[in-house]
C-alpha cells in the first residue's frame, strides 16, 4: 500500500513538473507567450483562445523575452472583461493578410482561416474583402492614410511674399477693409465735429482724406504722426485705432516667428497629387497590405497613378515591414505611404520625420474572428466598453506618448480672421462711438445756434452737416473770390 501511494505521489510530481516547464518554455518564446491568465485557481475551466498578432511598434513588441505593447494590454483588459485564458503566437509569415497568387489568404488572416488561430489582435485593418471571409469587432483605433516625409528631402526655400504667411489670404482681406474703413470714418468725424472745425467756411480741415490715411498708416508702424486729433470724436477713433493696430502687430509677430520656427511652410508635398507630381522622391508602401489594395481598388484617377507607379516599380519601392520603410525615409530620398497613425508616432520619435497634412481612406483597426464566432459580438461590445470608460484613450497616450513629443512643434497653420475676431468687433464699437459723438457735438452746436437767429435745430444742423461736407468747394471758392479781388 505504501509502495502504491510513494508510486502515485512519483507520478503526480512528475507531470507537474513538466507541466511547470512546459509553461515556462511558451512563456520564454516571444512566438508562443503564455496565457494571459493564471492558470491555478477558480480560472481552470475558463476557455482559451489561440491570439495570432504581428511584431510592429508599438503596437506588440518583444522586450526581455516577453511581449507587450497596445495589442497586448488591450488583450489583457478584453480577457479581465470576458473572463478567458489566452496563448499570443506570432504571425508565421510576418504578413497582415491578403490573397495570394494561387488564391490562398497569407498572413494573420490565413491564419485564422486555417484555424491555427481563434482571433487575431493587431493593427489589422478592416476591409470589404477580409470581411467576407473573416469577421470584424467593433474598431479599437481610427486610422487613414498618410504620407511620411523626412524634412530635408522636402524642405523648399521660402517665397518672395513669405512675409504675408503669418495671415491667411480672408485676414489680409479683412485687415485692409478695417484699414480703410478706420482712415474713412476718421475724415467724416474730424469733418463732422465742431470741437475739430471750428469755422467750416472760413477755416480748412487738416483731416483730409488724403491725410487720414497717412494718419493710419503711421499708428500701423508705432510712429505718431500729424495732424493730431482734437474733437473727443476723433480721438476716440484714433485710440481704438492705435489699440487695434498693437493686438495686431503683436499677432502678426507670434505667428511670422512661429512659421520661421516650425517650417511647415517648406513642406511643397501637402497632398498626394502633390507627390505624384514631383520627381525627387520615390514612394511605395507595405507590399500586401490594405493601402497596397485601397490605391488598387480606388477609382480616383490620382489613386490609380499611384497604384501604377508602385505596382510597376513593386519590387523596388514596397517594402516588407513597418520599419524597413522609417528606415528607408530616414536614410534615402524616398516617402512612404501608410497608416496615418502609425506615421504620427514615427515623426514623434523621430524628430527628422514629418508627416502630410492630407489624411485619406479614414479606416480603423479591428479583431478578427472566424465567421459566425460567438466572440465577435461580445469582443465588439468589451470594445465599446473600453472606450466609453477612457481606457482606449488611456492606451493610446500610453504606447504614443514618447522622448520626442515634447521636441517636436505644433503644426503650424496661417491667422484665420475668426482668431481677430474679438478684435475686429472691438474696433467696429469704436468706429461707432465716434461717429455718435461727432454728431453729438454737432447737434450741440446746432442747438446753440438755433436759439441764436430763432430757427429749427434741425433745420440748422442740416446746414452745419452740408456746410462741413461741402467746405474744399466753399473755400476754393472764398480763395477764387478773394483773388479776384486782389487783382
Amino acid at each position: 500500500m505504501d509502495k502504491g501511494l510513494h508510486f502515485k505521489f512519483c507520478v503526480i510530481t512528475t507531470m507537474l513538473l513538466l507541466r511547470e516547464s512546459s509553461q515556462t518554455g511558451e512563456k520564454n518564446d516571444p512566438k508562443n507567450a503564455g496565457c494571459g491568465t493564471d492558470s491555478r485557481g477558480p480560472e481552470e475551466g475558463l476557455p482559451t483562445l489561440t491570439v495570432t498578432t504581428i511584431l510592429e511598434d508599438p503596437y506588440v513588441m518583444v522586450r526581455s523575452a516577453e511581449l507587450e505593447g497596445y495589442c497586448i494590454d488591450l488583450l489583457k483588459a478584453l480577457a479581465a472583461a470576458l473572463r478567458f485564458r489566452y496563448k499570443v503566437k506570432v504571425v508565421g509569415d510576418g504578413q497582415y493578410g491578403a490573397v495570394s497568387s494561387s488564391g490562398n489568404w497569407t498572413g494573420m488572416i490565413g491564419e485564422i482561416l486555417r484555424q491555427e488561430a481563434d482571433i487575431a489582435v493587431a493593427p489589422l485593418t478592416v476591409t470589404s474583402a477580409r470581411e467576407e471571409v473573416v469577421s470584424f469587432t467593433t474598431p479599437f483605433l481610427q486610422t487613414g492614410i498618410g504620407i511620411l516625409l523626412r524634412k530635408d528631402t522636402v524642405s523648399q526655400e521660402m517665397s518672395f511674399f513669405h512675409f504675408l504667411s503669418p495671415f491667411s489670404k480672408e485676414t489680409w482681406t479683412g485687415l485692409l477693409f478695417a484699414y480703410v474703413l478706420t482712415c474713412f470714418c476718421l475724415f467724416l468725424v474730424a469733418r463732422l465735429s465742431p470741437c475739430e472745425w471750428n469755422e467750416p467756411k472760413n477755416e480748412e480741415n487738416h483731416f483730409t482724406f488724403l491725410n487720414s490715411l497717412w494718419f493710419g498708416a503711421g499708428a500701423l508702424a508705432l510712429q505718431g504722426v500729424t495732424p493730431r486729433p482734437k474733437a473727443l470724436s476723433v480721438r476716440v477713433i484714433a485710440a481704438v485705432w492705435w489699440l487695434f493696430t498693437i493686438a495686431l502687430l503683436a499677432a502678426y509677430i507670434a505667428n511670422f516667428t512661429a512659421l520661421l520656427s516650425s517650417g511647415s511652410e517648406q513642406l511643397p508635398i501637402q497632398t498626394f497629387e502633390d507627390l505624384v507630381k514631383q520627381r525627387n522622391l520615390e514612394f511605395g508602401t507595405l507590399d500586401g497590405s490594405s493601402t497596397f489594395y485601397f490605391f488598387k481598388n480606388s477609382k480616383n484617377p490620382i489613386h490609380q497613378m499611384i497604384y501604377e507607379y508602385m505596382d510597376k516599380r513593386r519590387d523596388h519601392v514596397l517594402v516588407k515591414t513597418y520599419q524597413e520603410a522609417v528606415q528607408r525615409v530616414m536614410e534615402s530620398n524616398y516617402a512612404f505611404i501608410g497608416e496615418s497613425i502609425s506615421q504620427d508616432l514615427a515623426a514623434a520619435r523621430h524628430c527628422n520625420l514629418i508627416r502630410a497634412p492630407e489624411v485619406i481612406g479614414a479606416r480603423g483597426f479591428g479583431i478578427a474572428t472566424t465567421q459566425a464566432s460567438p466572440w465577435t459580438k461580445k469582443l465588439s461590445i468589451a470594445v465599446l466598453r473600453l472606450r466609453e470608460s477612457g481606457d482606449l484613450d488611456y492606451l493610446r497616450n500610453k504606447w504614443w506618448e514618447t522622448s520626442c513629443l515634447h521636441k517636436s512643434r505644433d503644426r503650424w497653420s496661417p491667422l484665420q480672421p475668426q482668431a481677430l475676431g474679438g478684435l475686429f468687433l472691438t474696433l467696429s464699437i469704436g468706429l461707432a462711438l465716434g461717429v455718435i459723438a461727432a454728431v453729438v457735438e454737432l447737434s450741440n452746436k446746432s442747438r446753440h445756434a438755433a436759439g441764436h437767429v430763432k430757427k429749427s435745430c434741425c433745420s440748422i444742423f442740416t446746414e452745419e452737416m452740408c456746410a462741413c461736407l461741402r467746405i474744399k468747394e466753399n473755400t476754393r471758392q472764398s480763395q477764387e473770390t478773394s483773388g479776384r479781388a486782389n487783382a
